[in-house]
């Protein structure tokens, strides 16, 4: 069978390198235009490219989608029995979705028809779920609302972002695999999701990760493991916006106003919060490294009694 691929970050490379190794097709992946990164403005591949060429699979990276003829006849010219997508990152236009004889399938980071949208594992996670996992579906119009084929789930735990990309991504391409042949047969389910139990996972930005000490310390310590490794977690201190890249809620109250430090020692920065107390164990000041409070206290202090405020 002729399959195309459509993926862009890490997320997606597991499933194309499962696909790669199987014995069908793969005839083209269609991934997001290099871009320059890093301060050298040094062009980089998407992390899909780079794979695909490992494995010598054309490549294609138009600019745009919808109302680009030129593209829309070299996918079909390609003959796709199926298009498989995972974070590609461009909605994709009913011609196209309309295209391959079994239709298109994305790989979708979330147990649906919860967490439609661009980050569903960063707000599982800040939102203190306890489970996640994968949706195969059927693509449709809207975002992420079309019929669902399969699911995988698994604990969330005290997991970051960056662990859950990784264990959901190699899910995901598991997922697919599994049910790789009954998609190529016509005979895969398909499951109408309910609408009245949708929720949305908009994208995450810095804002997101501020710290308001009056929230529990539970809930304090998902969304710096929702924000980490990016955009990562933060507070402000004399003035300096400081990045939390780890921490751990302790089962006890100060009694103290939220926000205010409470110990800073070997074993991390303990700040009252509304309800319990946030160690902060991993820290990051403006222009310095990331580093253990262990190791920070060192050569600096924070002192009890201190305010921490959001930015």
């Amino acid at each position: 069978m002729r399959i195309i691929y459509m993926g862009t970050p890490d997320f997606a490379v597991p499933a194309l390198e499962a696909l790669a190794n199987s014995t069908h097709e793969v005839v083209a992946v269609v991934t997001q235009p290099d871009k320059a990164r890093d301060r050298g403005k040094k062009v980089q591949f998407t992390p899909v490219k780079t794979k695909a060429m490992e494995y010598d699979i054309p490549v294609y990276q138009p600019e745009k989608v919808k109302t680009n003829e030129e593209f829309y006849q070299q996918l079909v010219e390609l003959a796709p029995d199926l298009i498989v997508v995972a974070a590609y990152g461009k909605i994709l236009p009913v011609s196209i979705l309309e295209l391959p004889k079994y239709g298109c399938v994305n790989i979708h980071a979330s147990l649906l028809p919860k967490y439609r949208g661009a980050a569903p594992i960063h707000r599982a996670i800040m939102n203190g779920d306890k489970t996640t996992g994968v949706t195969l579906m059927y693509m449709a119009e809207g975002m992420d609302t079309g019929d669902m084929i399969a699911k995988a789930e698994t604990e969330i735990g005290l997991k970051t972002v960056e662990m859950m990309h990784e264990e959901l991504a190699d899910l995901g391409a598991k997922l697919l695999m599994d049910t790789l042949d009954q998609l190529l047969s016509g005979t895969a389910p398909r499951e109408p999701q309910r609408e009245e139990e949708a929720t949305h996972a908009p994208m995450v930005f810095k804002q997101d990760g501020v710290l308001d000490y009056a929230k529990s310390a539970e809930a304090l310590c998902c969304i710096v493991r929702g924000m980490n490794s990016w955009p990562v977690a933060s507070t402000t201190y004399q003035g300096n916006v400081v990045k939390v890249w780890e921490a751990e809620a302790l089962d006890k109250n100060s009694g103290k106003e939220p926000g205010t430090v409470l110990s800073c020692d070997k074993t991390g920065l303990k700040v009252a919060c509304g309800e319990g107390v946030i160690n902060i164990t991993k820290l990051q000041f403006p222009g310095k490294r990331a580093m253990e409070v262990s190791d920070y206290i060192k050569g600096n202090t924070i002192e009890a009694g201190v305010i921490l405020g959001g930015n």
